[in-house]
């Protein structure tokens, strides 16, 4: 548009133009014009300074006039700057300076040379003197160069100072300013002040503010400048338009930033990369990604990096390979296939649709790789991450704190103990310790490598300890079975900071797996859930679910299974699970049924909950018909967990042959649990055949346990075979292997913990108490059972 008024303007030149008008021209140029602009105008005014000069009236003009010499220097430096080199335009200014050719130099040329210096205050700074020196800086168009060249250099104090010191600043003044603040807040105050003493908005003033609108309140702000675009009519402007749109989708309101496009009476390759932008942020909105880009393409528009990287990171989200691979042919085609913005997200969205065979290959055709493409390379290739971040390293490209998450991570998986804590060490060289994120990676780190005492150390030594490094540490407690640790820790995060979601999750797990801490401490956390509010959370309820359940409370699991809202499916199998430990066959049966009823789909938790209380009932017929229910009608593969809870329910009730049977159809092999499982029901029923091949194959896997040595030795045992007794006892011996010390506790609800007790302990300071009520028990458990029998013999 700017650039059909100038030809307009050019081509209207005739011999009583005076040389100010052109001069002018030059300065609006270099305020408002991007490079391609300038390069028109200066061909432009080439042409039309020929035809200047071909009139006699026009020469007699330029010979009155005392800039006469201005014009070249000027058409010189603005070229040098279309053509992307300002240190030309710079050295052409200095040589104009340094043989005394003041005459050739104005504010114009003051103006040019500030945007030559592309915010760099040194040769800046000199001009400025300059311009003081020389009086040009009593010109508005010279000051707001230089406040434009302070911002641009990150001296925004200066510029400030200088804005100040205006007597009557223009709108350019105020917006050069305006978009000088690095905080929102400052931003949106002074464009505030702006409107209270009545500068005028133009569509610069109204874009610049609307990309401060980050925060809630400046979203709001935000609606409030969008009212006044309308009423002033700026709602036509491209520029502000794309600002609009770009508020909108910040904020996931996509039906306002399509709305705002759609109404564009004139719309530019940025308003579509806008909404193409915009649609890929939410990550809902994929498939309208595409079809804008689809349109954009009918329409003729010429797609560059921007809407590349929009499309194809729309179908990551969408995990839509075979469109992926179409925009990456086009890409290609574009020009823009080695692009390091489009490369980077052609590969993770190979990533996402786990062809990471392809993301390699655009990674090793791309020319200039970034942090980016490595951090994206080493999070993909887990296997190669620590070859990855050394090649990285030679490449020249320096790591940043996501880097190092995605390193350390891989390491955890890996198991790489000596090159995490090389990599702890780099952290610390190149001080990213202070990053708060790295350091919980390092947490984490250390648990899974079951090295409690360095995850301390690194949490202790955080400057500032956040609720996920908190979080961070209860985990690797909870995960290396130091529960007390745990709970400690929990009440570290009530007096230090909030505990959230995550945090009770972490406790609760913790608690729940716990043998030697009482469930009033998970009590205690059950009470701050309801305090902080967080009662009512999916997270929260099932693992409180999960803790009841495991530590013996039913009716505590059943009354917060209840009294939950919105039962997601992990509810669902928390109270499956907590019945199925309690051997609740119909309880277990009817909530079963009714998730179905729910449309909640069951996952592989929930059956091995209902498999093992089917077992546990004897429920033959029902149970092989979930098991076999699992890959039929729920797509689910059975696991070895599954296979071993067919086995033990077959083991149950005799039916032996048929468990070896499944036993041999376990994908991978059998492993502990279920030979463990047969070789216990081999006991029972008296088959010593077969728990003799089955002991043989589980002392290979386990030579170190006692377990199959005892079971056998009791099978033994029960068949008289008091030889074999001996001879596996004695084996046991030479092997240093000791039968495990059967211990149990009892919660009677002391904060410090549970009293634990073995057959024949006598350590416990009250064991003449607790062998007392054990008879006691005992006695009243016989009378239960013989009253039992009775009444079945009747």
């Amino acid at each position: 548009m700017h650039a059909r008024v100038f030809e307009a303007e050019f081509n209207t030149v005739i011999v009583g133009v005076h040389v100010e008008k052109i001069r002018c021209y030059i300065l609006m140029i270099t305020r408002q014009l991007n490079s391609k602009t300038l390069h028109w105008i200066s061909n432009q005014l080439s042409i039309n300074l020929r035809r200047f000069h071909s009139s006699k009236h026009a020469h007699q003009q330029l010979d009155n006039n005392p800039h006469r010499n201005a014009l070249p220097i000027n058409r010189l430096m603005v070229s040098a700057i279309t053509a992307k080199h300002p240190f030309e335009a710079l050295e052409i200014f200095r040589k104009h300076l340094q043989f005394g050719f003041l005459n050739d130099i104005d504010e114009v040329t003051l103006a040019i040379a500030l945007k030559a210096c592309t915010g760099d205050q040194t040769p800046g700074r000199q001009i400025h003197g300059f311009a003081i020196t020389s009086g040009f800086v009593s010109y508005i168009s010279v000051s707001n160069s230089l406040m434009s060249m302070y911002c641009k250099s990150g001296q925004f104090d200066k510029a400030l100072c200088i804005f100040n010191n205006l007597n009557n600043p223009d709108i350019v003044s105020w917006n050069t300013i305006l978009s000088g603040f690095e905080k929102s807040d400052d931003a949106l105050s002074f464009a505030l002040r702006m409107n209270l003493i009545g500068v005028v908005f133009d569509a610069v003033t109204y874009s610049t503010a609307l990309s401060f609108c980050l925060d809630h309140e400046g979203f709001l702000f935000g609606l409030q400048l969008h009212s006044l675009i309308v009423k002033f009519g700026l709602d036509s402007e491209v520029y502000v338009g794309n600002a609009l749109i770009t508020m909108y989708s910040r904020w996931g309101r996509l039906a306002e930033a399509r709305r705002v496009f759609d109404e564009m009476p004139n719309k530019d390759s940025v308003s579509w990369n806008a909404i193409l932008s915009g649609y890929t942020q939410d990550g809902d909105y994929g498939v309208e990604a595409i079809l804008a880009l689809i349109e954009m393409m009918r329409k003729g528009l010429r797609l560059d990096h921007v809407s590349f990287t929009s499309a194809a990171s729309a179908c990551g989200h969408e995990k839509n390979l075979e469109l992926g691979k179409q925009i990456h042919g086009v890409s290609i085609k574009m020009g823009y296939g080695t692009h390091v913005s489009v490369g980077n997200v052609l590969m993770s969205t190979y990533s996402k649709c786990e062809v990471t065979g392809d993301a390699n290959k655009v990674f090793r055709r791309m020319h200039d790789r970034n942090v980016i493409s490595w951090t994206t390379m080493i999070s993909m290739n887990r296997e190669d991450a620590v070859s990855l971040f050394k090649e990285m390293r030679l490449d020249g490209v320096c790591p940043n704190d996501v880097t190092f998450i995605g390193l350390i991570h891989a390491i955890s998986i890996g198991n790489l103990v000596k090159e995490g804590r090389m990599i702890h060490g780099l952290c610390i060289k190149t001080n990213f310790l202070s990053e708060p994120s790295v350091c919980n990676c390092l947490i984490t780190m250390y648990a899974r490598f079951e090295s409690m005492q360095d995850s301390e150390k690194v949490f202790d030594e955080l400057s500032c300890r956040e609720i996920i490094s908190w979080n961070a540490l209860i985990s690797g407690y909870a995960q290396n079975g130091l529960s007390l640790a745990a709970v400690q820790a929990f009440f570290g995060v009530i007096k230090e900071s909030k505990p959230n979601a995550y945090t009770f999750g972490s406790v609760l797990n913790a608690v729940g797996a716990a043998e030697d801490i009482s469930l009033k401490h998970g009590q205690r956390c059950h009470s701050h859930i309801i305090k902080v509010g967080l009662d009512s959370d999916p997270i929260v309820g099932s693992a409180l679910l999960d803790m009841y359940g495991k530590r013996g409370s039913i009716f505590e699991s059943q009354r917060v299974f209840d009294e939950t809202q919105e039962k997601s499916e992990f509810a669902w199998t928390a109270i499956i699970s907590a019945l199925a430990r309690h051997g609740d066959y119909e309880s277990v049966m009817n909530q079963f049924k009714e998730m179905e009823n729910k449309g909640v789909r069951p996952d592989s938790i929930t059956f091995l909950s209902v498999l093992t209380v089917c077992g546990r009932n004897g429920m033959i017929h029902k149970g092989r018909q979930l098991f076999d229910s699992m890959l039929k009608d729920y797509h689910i593969e059975p696991s070895p967990d599954h296979y071993s809870c067919m086995v033990d329910m077959l083991g149950r009730v005799g039916r032996l042959e048929e468990a070896e049977e499944l036993v041999g159809q376990i994908p991978g092999g059998p492993g502990l649990s279920v030979l463990q499982s047969l070789l216990g029901a081999c006991r029972i029923h008296g088959n010593v055949e077969m728990g003799e091949r089955i002991a043989d194959a589980l002392m290979k896997i386990e030579p170190a346990g006692s377990g199959s040595y005892v079971l056998m030795s009791n099978l033994y045992a029960e068949k008289g075979d008091w030889e074999m007794v001996a001879k596996l006892r004695k084996g046991m011996k030479s092997k240093g292997l000791r039968k495990e010390v059967g211990f149990s506790w009892a919660d009677v609800g002391d904060i410090d913990g549970l009293h634990g007790f073995s057959s024949g302990d006598n350590t416990h300071p009250r064991s003449e108490e607790i062998y007392r009520m054990a008879e006691c028990l005992g006695s009243e458990m016989k009378y239960l059972n013989s009253k039992r029998e009775r009444a079945i013999a009747l």
